[in-house]
């Protein structure tokens, strides 16, 4: 097995298959060797996945199956990069400086980070040496997984919410929705600061009572906040905002984006279901703007 440094890993956007047909199969793999993992990809510059600049690493393996799922070349551990946790350290230091100074951090998403609970443990321990704000982005179905060893080195938690109905959530995951919501309570009972994604897809998660059944589960929780930029289509063409008149939805595609398109669509917060009708208040006591 050879390792491969992160510069080699690629762009989250290209196409992975049997990168490492070495790799165990990800629904057996507990991740309890961690001087190890396998990678998706990595990017810097990100602005939506935490505060400030960060670098954000896209981990391999999800026991998952979104029917919306964005990279399902994620889904295995095979089809990811084996690198050292050693060598991601040294290139994490060497973002480090940069990160700082903007007053960012560490992301870590995939895939779902705690099908590799010891090699991102690792990972985000020495963020947190570094002086770097550190947030995984999880869909909590591995919650259990997750130590309070391996909560006490994370600033923020990114919980993506499928559906507030359980079957519906069953259909479109082929999992439980149990264990994201027994996640979601421990997180607020030990005050970890979380925000939740919901992907509204058209047709298919956008119904009100289902938009309702997730509002009412997060709003109890002091420590909970709706993230904004989540991907509200199918393909990510479009993210929403949560604004204090309402949300906004614009347009995501690289298209769009070269060609200065606006295309913004507002949805009044009376049209919302509550607890979305009454503008938020952040874990700080912070408007949610």
């Amino acid at each position: 097995m050879s390792e491969a440094g992160m510069v080699d890993v690629g762009s989250r956007y290209d196409l992975r298959a049997g990168k490492s047909p070495e790799a165990p199969e990800t629904a057996a793999f507990r991740g309890e060797e961690g001087t190890f993992g396998w990678l998706h990809s990595y990017e810097t510059g990100s602005t939506v996945d935490g505060p400030g600049v960060r670098v954000i690493v896209f981990m391999s393996g999800c026991l998952l199956r979104c029917l919306f799922c964005h990279n399902p070349d994620t889904w295995h551990l095979k089809d990811g990069t084996r690198i050292e946790l050693a060598h991601a350290i040294r290139r994490l230091g060497d973002f480090a400086p940069m990160l700082r100074a903007m007053g960012g951090g560490l992301t870590i998403s995939g895939g779902e980070p705690l099908v590799q609970p010891a090699f991102t443990r690792g990972l985000l321990a020495a963020a947190k040496g570094m002086g770097l704000h550190t947030a995984i982005e999880t869909s909590g179905f591995l919650g259990d997984r997750a130590s309070d060893e391996y909560l006490a080195n994370l600033d923020l938690v990114i919980l993506d919410i499928k559906s507030g109905n359980r079957d519906l959530y069953r259909r479109l995951t082929s999992g439980d929705l149990e264990p994201t919501q027994r996640f979601a309570r421990r997180l607020n009972a030990m005050g970890k600061s979380v925000w939740v994604r919901f992907v509204l897809v058209p047709g298919l998660t956008d119904d009100p009572e289902n938009i309702r059944k997730v509002a009412e589960f997060v709003a109890p929780m002091n420590k909970c906040r709706m993230g904004g930029g989540a991907p509200v289509s199918p393909d990510g063409g479009l993210q929403v905002e949560d604004t204090r008149s309402g949300l906004r939805a614009r347009p995501n595609t690289l298209a769009d984006r070269r060609s200065g398109a606006d295309g913004t669509r507002h949805l009044p917060r009376s049209r919302l279901p509550s607890p979305l009708n009454s503008h938020g208040r952040g874990a700080e006591g912070q408007a949610l703007t």
